[in-house]
């Protein structure tokens, strides 16, 4: 089966497949980013960037869970003019990345992609719902008028795709994703990461030096995944489903609860080139089935599976 069979288009965004590196796992500079081009993944979202620069919280950042991670590295970033100048080493490359953009309020969500826009990368994602930065995160993600008026800034300064990164730490979920895809939303990222809180029992302390992070990785699948599900229920919009892909059972799993294309973080901290083995599962699954392309499995789950048997 030729790779064309995975190809994505949503929103505006072509990827030649449906896998896309997470924003957030390694690192605010570009190089791990065009890594993951050149390991296989179909696009890549780079680390949040905010107004000013940024350090972030201290270590301990990040420790190890059952099935997954829980990190707190408080959105360290170089600030969007001098990620400006990065993003200007790739002009006229014509790469799929996606640059993923916060702030406070909507002033500066719309500062930050105005100092950003005039670079070339693809499209841009609106982190709306970090679980552990006080101002700029779940008391965005969680209010339906806040998220328009971001949505709607940032569409007002760019011809890009945009899509909304929303939060699984609200019962109001599709109601956040209908107030993105109103305001004008090219296409929602479900979901970021769960709020969590380890603690360290030798010392006694919380493991993290922020206290409170976020849960990533296998432990949030589910999560994640009845996320995708209800969005896609109520909205016909592109979704990026993101919350503990590692082997491209996850992946299929989102693409049959409703996702168009699948984001891989945690998984690949532990091993980056990833991607190619996902989609390699993928195409290999789709032959099995008799399904000619990606989008012929895209929300089954949502009309009764397969005829003939289960996925």
């Amino acid at each position: 089966m030729s790779v064309d069979a995975i190809a994505v288009e949503m929103g505006g965004l072509h990827l030649s497949n449906p896998t896309v590196l997470a924003s957030g796992v390694h690192g605010s500079s570009l190089a791990k980013v065009l890594g993951a081009l050149r390991v296989g993944a179909g696009g890549a979202v780079t680390k949040s960037i905010g107004a000013v620069p940024r350090e972030g919280y201290p270590e301990p950042t990040l420790v190890e869970v059952e099935a997954g991670m829980v990190n707190a590295a408080g959105l360290p970033n170089p600030g969007a003019e001098r990620f400006s100048e990065e993003l200007a080493e790739i002009r006229g490359r014509g790469l799929p990345v996606i640059v993923s953009i916060f702030g406070g309020d909507e002033r500066e969500f719309e500062r930050v992609a105005k100092t950003l826009d005039g670079n070339d990368f693809a499209a841009y994602e609106l982190n709306l719902s970090c679980p552990h930065v006080a101002g700029v995160g779940t008391e965005i993600g969680h209010s339906p008028e806040l998220v328009a008026r971001v949505t709607k800034a940032v569409k007002r300064s760019t011809r890009k795709p945009v899509f909304a990164k929303l939060s699984p730490n609200t019962e109001r979920l599709v109601e956040v994703g209908r107030a993105a895809v109103d305001a004008g939303a090219d296409g929602l990222t479900a979901v970021n990461t769960v709020r969590a809180f380890p603690v360290d029992v030798e010392s006694g302390r919380p493991a993290l030096s922020n206290g409170y992070g976020g849960l990533s990785g296998g432990a949030m699948r589910p999560v994640a995944l009845r996320c995708v599900y209800e969005l896609r229920e109520e909205l016909d919009v592109p979704i990026m489903g993101c919350g503990g892909v590692a082997r491209w059972e996850d992946a299929v799993q989102f693409f049959l609860a409703g996702a168009d294309a699948v984001q891989l973080g945690t998984a690949t901290v532990r091993r980056f080139d990833t991607f190619n083995e996902v989609n390699v599962g993928i195409l290999s699954y789709m032959e099995r089935k008799g399904l000619a392309k990606l989008a012929d499995m895209v929300g089954a789950a949502h009309r009764g599976g397969f005829s003939g048997g289960t996925p």
